[in-house]
């Protein structure tokens, strides 16, 4: 059955944790937008983790969430960052077709010291590194992986790098994090995370259109380059480079309202939203099968109190198991 769409207006809002394709036809774009409230304050809150760490893990989830409800097949698919900052790994991973998990580690006195000298922009609790998109299509496929450098800039600017480098496919991707203080309907104070985001891709029917000036060579590129971006993709990334942080979080916008504010000139398309949830895949049987493979002195040494105690890192599950249940047959 073909996918339906429809003008936007048509249906009600998404709301939040659900993702939004859009097509705009008129500007040869397609895109995912996304606003993110309680599944991943649910995340975050779960690891009380630092106002700039649990930021910076919000966006890396709403990349995972943009990116990986585009697959077209049952698997995962996860980004990771590895670098010498404070924030040393970020992990997100979304599993068809709709859960979401991610964790995040730090140096607690590196992270105490960032944060005294206001040092918490992206790039600076990242540091140099790596960030990688692998997409796993299960047992019978070897998973596929594109890194490109943490090179001193933000999370969607390195995205973009990636796109262009690796895909070779015009690409824009807004990113934003945002703490939200209110009362609820008893009118205690709360706090809430919440983040949104929006991909844009440029692909036109003629591929040639696609083409790109050359990337900066270093120091001793001239700088001269004599090939324009299309109109149409240049018309494009300046819209959604006009896009407010504000706008990426704001519950009273809405996924569907700032589709319509960019590109309403251009008549913009909303598909029906997909919804995302924070699940785990951890499970009892897959942590006793790991740990199966262990030898009797590695489940001896990991004993505490007479048993053996393994917590999840994404969603904080402790599993506790005796350790004969733990002993494989001769």
């Amino acid at each position: 059955m073909a996918e339906s769409a429809a003008s936007l207006g048509q249906f009600d809002f998404a709301g939040d944790d659900h993702v939004v394709p859009f097509q705009v036809d008129g500007l040869d774009v397609r895109g995912r937008a996304v606003q993110l409230g309680p599944m991943l304050d649910a995340i975050l809150e779960r690891h009380h983790y630092p106002a700039p760490v649990a930021r910076l893990l919000a966006e890396a989830i709403v990349l995972t969430v943009l990116l990986g409800t585009s697959l077209k097949f049952d698997g995962k698919f996860m980004v990771q960052t590895k670098g010498d900052g404070p924030v040393d790994l970020l992990v997100a991973d979304f599993s068809t077709p709709e859960n979401v998990r991610a964790y995040a580690r730090f140096n607690e006195e590196a992270l105490a010291k960032a944060i005294a000298a206001g040092e918490t922009e992206p790039e600076q609790l990242l540091g140099k590194g790596v960030l990688a998109f692998t997409i796993d299509q299960g047992q019978y496929s070897q998973p596929y992986q594109g890194i490109v450098e943490l090179d001193g800039t933000s999370l969607e600017e390195i995205a973009g790098v990636y796109f262009r480098q690796s895909e070779q496919i015009p690409t824009r991707v807004r990113l934003g994090a945002a703490e939200l203080f209110d009362r609820d309907e008893a009118g205690k104070p709360r706090h809430r995370w919440r983040a949104g985001g929006l991909i844009a891709q440029f692909l036109p029917q003629a591929s040639e259109r696609m083409r790109q000036p050359d990337l900066h060579g270093g120091d001793g590129d001239p700088g001269v380059h004599d090939h324009a971006d299309d109109d149409a993709w240049a018309e494009a990334r300046s819209l959604v480079e006009t896009i407010d942080a504000d706008e990426l979080t704001d519950p009273l916008v809405g996924t569907e309202r700032l589709l319509f504010r960019l590109f309403h000139e251009r008549g913009v398309r909303a598909f029906p939203p997909q919804a995302v949830f924070d699940r785990c895949s951890c499970s009892r049987d897959k942590i006793k099968g790991v740990l199966k493979g262990f030898s009797a002195e590695e489940i001896e040494a990991s004993e505490e109190d007479g048993e053996v105690a393994v917590t999840c890192e994404f969603c904080s599950t402790t599993y506790r198991f005796d350790p004969s249940e733990l002993k494989t047959e001769a």
